[in-house]
């Protein structure tokens, strides 16, 4: 992730109207990455219909895309710094325009869910390599704090939007149209990406850990895949404690194996800081809530009560409407008052929202789902403004990029839980007849869930905001800045 650059300030050689050119670039970028987080969701009873998929099949349709793209974060912003990443952030649009065509073509869920992968392998290389340019781009503080504050707005508003989106395209064209609006985006991004970002190396690229990212990729996709296919293989058959065993001890290989390399993929010294341990698993919650909403939420509409998808994406609106509006709000209330407001207020309305789902029926007043809707989607607007900040809190300026990446991660690995979780349990509580009523009731459990990560968020945004989470985030950033020969002679 982005150390000092080699090359020329370029930030400051560039006028003020090109540098906001290439924050328009970059968040062209980020809107399409973020709405294919999302816009899915809706469009996955139509694709359930034409691909004859199963449940699992459809989880796999999401988390095939978020585990690839929570893989690949951290090494894709290190390869930006190592071969330059305007080539880079070229080569990732290129990939994911590709990756969008052939979803659009897929023929059978297989190929789907490849092209998803395809997909999120070209997402990975957008992120981290557009924030690495932002900053290298934007070198007054001033100017960066406003540019991360709109890059930080396109985040929420782009997931927001999703299902909203899907709804009108899969409803008027099909669902083969939520992958096409990408292709000119992409197209027209790749274009002015070459004519003008400038390039940009790291003075010392961080070194590729091909172990640790092995070990990254065998947790996240054993867990995920253990988790998914339970319902069906069962909770205690071979093959699920087979995978939650593998991935157990990938991860005891990553504590390991981490802290005896120079560069590690994940450097396991910043989880010392209160603050960025606790903006971690806030990202992985609240995400979690969102994926595991976004879900039940479409079946229980389109399957459950049999509304178009034009109609469920309609129904969001409330909820991209005030993730639109929170969204930067949020954003200024934590360059004003720092990230506990928002962080208490997005887990006090998430949590509100889950429980008034708690009890849902097919008789449910829309009265009561609009309100629900309105309640998530203030309080997701609320919790990523905070996170980021949260993360970086504290942190030495030089590790800020690769502490913002691992947060970034973190919100992808909700995502892939939160399918993977909910939608598992609750398919495991469905009993006799898969019918409407059958699902709307197992959904109960699902959305207890929720409940529970919006209080997790609740509790988290109030102890790793306080002093003592300071504190905490001030000795590790000394210890961080220590020169290596130091830590080495200290910890001898």
């Amino acid at each position: 992730m982005p150390e000092a650059d080699t090359s020329v300030d370029t930030g400051s050689l560039l006028s003020a109207r090109r540098r906001f050119l290439v924050l328009a670039i970059c968040c062209m970028s980020l809107f399409i990455v973020g709405l294919d987080n999302t816009i899915v969701n809706v469009a996955l009873p139509s694709i359930q219909r034409d691909l004859h998929a199963s449940v699992s099949g459809l989880q796999w349709t999401i988390d095939a895309y978020t585990l690839v793209l929570a893989s690949l974060l951290m090494l894709s912003g290190s390869t930006g710094d190592r071969i330059g990443r305007r080539r880079t952030f070229q080569a990732g649009l290129a990939l994911f325009t590709l990756g969008s065509l052939l979803c659009s073509l897929s023929p059978s869920l297989g190929w789907l869910i490849t092209a998803r992968m395809i997909q999120a392998v070209g997402g990975s290389m957008l992120n981290p390599v557009a924030m690495s340019i932002i900053t290298n781009t934007f070198t007054d503080p001033r100017e960066r704090a406003r540019a991360i504050g709109v890059w930080g707005g396109t985040v929420g508003v782009s997931m927001a939007l999703g299902p909203v989106l899907g709804g009108l395209l899969v409803g008027s064209v099909g669902w083969q149209s939520i992958f096409w609006i990408n292709i000119p985006v992409g197209i027209a991004a790749l274009v002015l990406a070459g004519r003008f970002v400038p390039e940009s190396k790291a003075a010392k690229a961080r070194r590729v850990d091909p172990v640790g990212q092995l070990l990254v990729i065998t947790l996240l996709a054993s867990i995920t895949y253990g988790i998914i296919e339970a319902p069906t293989a069962g909770w205690t058959s071979a093959q699920t404690i087979g995978c939650f065993a593998l991935g157990v001890a990938a991860l005891a290989g990553l504590l390991a194996y981490e802290p005896r390399r120079d560069e590690p993929l994940i450097d396991l010294r910043f989880f010392r800081s209160v603050p960025f341990s606790g903006a971690t698993v806030i990202a992985v919650c609240g995400f979690a809530a969102l994926a595991g909403f976004l879900f039940l939420n479409t079946l229980y509409l389109q399957n459950a009560l049999g509304y178009s998808a034009l109609r469920a994406g309609l129904y969001t609106l409330p909820m991209a409407a005030m993730t639109v509006v929170f969204a930067p709000l949020s954003g200024r209330i934590v360059g004003a008052r720092g990230p506990r407001i928002p962080l208490i207020v997005a887990g006090i309305t998430m949590s509100a929202s889950g429980l008034m789902l708690t009890g849902l029926s097919l008789t449910t007043p829309v009265a009561q789902l609009m309100a629900a809707y309105l309640l998530f989607g203030l309080g997701f607007g609320m919790i990523n403004a905070p996170i980021t900040n949260t993360a970086v809190s504290g942190m030495p300026r030089s590790q800020a990029g690769v502490a913002a990446a691992v947060a970034s991660t973190s919100r992808q690995v909700g995502q892939s839980l939160g399918v993977a979780v909910i939608v598992s349990v609750v398919t495991s509580s469905v009993h006799g007849s898969a019918g409407a009523a059958a699902f709307t009731s197992a959904s109960h459990i699902g959305w207890w869930i929720t409940v529970g990560c919006g209080l997790a968020v609740l509790v988290l945004g109030v102890l790793t905001t306080g002093a003592w989470a300071r504190g905490t985030a001030a000795r590790n950033a000394a210890r961080l800045s220590e020169p290596a020969a130091v830590r080495t002679e200290v910890a001898a």
